[in-house]
């Protein structure tokens, strides 16, 4: 088949590379515009433009998809667009053009967790088993039937970087499994059943914990913002990054909301047991170790 796809971050790249590897024929890209990044906020390409460019596949950028990309796609008479991570809506008249619609690769077991973040607000929420659906776009938010699905299951404390970039690898087949049953049969799809739960696209302050929570309630929500926005807590008011925890163990009382040296260890208290603070990174200071940071404030915080 002719395949459009639409994608942005470096998440959707894998299902290009694979789509680009199959027997099917990827005949655009459509992508965000360029984004300012770094401290310099240099315009750069996306991570799927890039790759578009390096395959030579014609592409275009754009953050608003209205007539001018609709025309374009009719141009290049596209049997079928994919999505993955395109961050944008499609309205009406592009889903119309090509000859079997759109399909859309989301990261959760459809309708469970709809909406911007599934894989962050299922791990927050202490799910271990996340999914993977194909379903046909529609208007309504990720409610189309379902082509294609699939579920994985994560040992606690995996990071939603980590998932994700799991699961794109994952997608990537499911797409190609989902083109099969469409070129069979073009009406292909099941309607979706169960509960719908929509997933916030995360802001900074989502990313604050409160150690007054379960141990396996506060680690289920590092998982969840980590790396992105980034999980924190306070010291004296200050925010302390928490780049890399775990479970701890300590014969020692240690209330909730105390961080302690316990041998050679930054051991911070929640409301059931102690999470170990491996790496952090205090306000205006590069990342270093939990312990050296404990230790230059005298071995002993309080954390809220």
């Amino acid at each position: 088949m002719r395949v459009v796809f639409a994608g942005t971050p470096e998440v959707a790249t894998s299902a290009l590379n694979q789509l680009v590897a199959s027997r099917h024929e990827v005949v655009g890209v459509i992508t965000r515009e360029d984004a300012p990044l770094g401290r310099k906020r240099v315009l750069t390409p996306s991570p799927v433009a890039t790759l578009a460019d390096e395959h030579g596949i014609p592409v275009v950028k754009a953050n608003r998809l209205g007539e001018e990309v609709t025309e374009w796609v009719r141009d290049l008479n596209a049997d079928l667009g994919v999505v993955v991570a395109y961050g944008g809506l499609l309205k009406p008249a592009l889903l119309e053009t090509p000859r079997l619609g759109w399909v859309n690769l989301h990261f959760s077991s459809l309708p469970r967790w709809r909406g911007a973040a599934p894989v962050q607000r299922a791990l927050m929420n202490g799910e271990q088993e996340l999914g993977l659906s194909v379903f046909r776009l529609v208007e309504a938010l990720d409610a189309g039937d379902i082509v294609a699905n699939a579920t994985a299951r994560f040992e606690p404390g995996t990071t939603a970087g980590a998932a994700l970039e799991a699961l794109a690898v994952e997608g990537g087949p499911l797409i190609l499994q989902a083109l099969d049953a469409l070129e069979i049969n073009p009406e292909v799809g099941t309607e979706q059943v169960g509960e719908a739960n929509y997933a916030h696209k995360l802001e900074r302050s989502d990313g604050k914990l409160d150690p007054a929570e379960p141990m396996e309630t506060f680690m289920a929500h590092w998982a969840g913002v980590t790396p992105e926005p980034g999980a924190f807590v306070l010291a004296d008011g200050e925010p302390v990054k928490l780049h890399e925890i775990r479970a701890g163990e300590t014969e020692e009382p240690l209330s909730a909301g105390t961080a302690r040296i316990v041998g050679k260890r930054a051991l911070l208290g929640t409301a059931s047991g102690p999470v170990e603070l491996v790496r952090v990174q205090p306000a205006g200071k590069g990342a270093m170790d939990g312990a050296a940071w404990l230790r230059g404030r005298g071995g002993e915080q309080v954390i809220s």
